[in-house]
């Protein structure tokens, strides 16, 4: 089944675009849910027509997202965390504390944007991506210290 997505959705596509989806995670999920619709020919058009009217708006919105990540480029965080004594943490580091951390520094990032690849249960060096556009994206480098 194709589908017009309506916003962005991880791992699956950006807002406005058409992907093939299982027809019982469209029906069932994505349209009730409101993320969806049912790609179909006068929907298609209709889309076209939105995305020519609006070609111009992208073009601010990646310009405004390339200078947001410009003013990550070169942030390092330190991220305390509460630590056995042989270095494991006591829970997990998310993208709710790669936020908070990126919001003392002034810089407010959505944490939806902030993916992390790999589960940070030990004291170390990470990498975070953070997605500001789908063509604009930036690796922000964090350490996890024992507090």
């Amino acid at each position: 089944m194709k589908v017009i997505l309506k916003e962005d959705i991880t791992n699956l596509g950006y807002k406005d675009d058409v992907v093939e989806v299982k027809s019982g995670y469209g029906r069932n999920y994505l349209i009730p849910q409101g993320k969806a619709v049912i790609a179909t020919p006068s929907a298609l058009r209709i889309l076209e027509e939105n995305q020519r009217q609006r070609a111009h708006k992208l073009a601010q919105i990646k310009a405004d997202a390339e200078a947001a990540a410009a003013a990550l480029e070169g942030v390092a965080l330190t991220i305390g965390a509460k630590t056995s004594s042989t270095g494991t943490i006591f829970g997990s580091v998310n993208a709710i504390q790669i936020a908070e951390a990126l919001e003392k520094l002034g810089h407010n990032v959505d944490r939806k944007i902030i993916e992390v690849k790999e589960a940070v249960k030990e004291v170390g060096n990470y990498t975070a991506t953070i997605r500001f556009h789908k063509e604009v994206a930036i690796e922000v480098p964090f350490e996890v210290v024992a507090e």
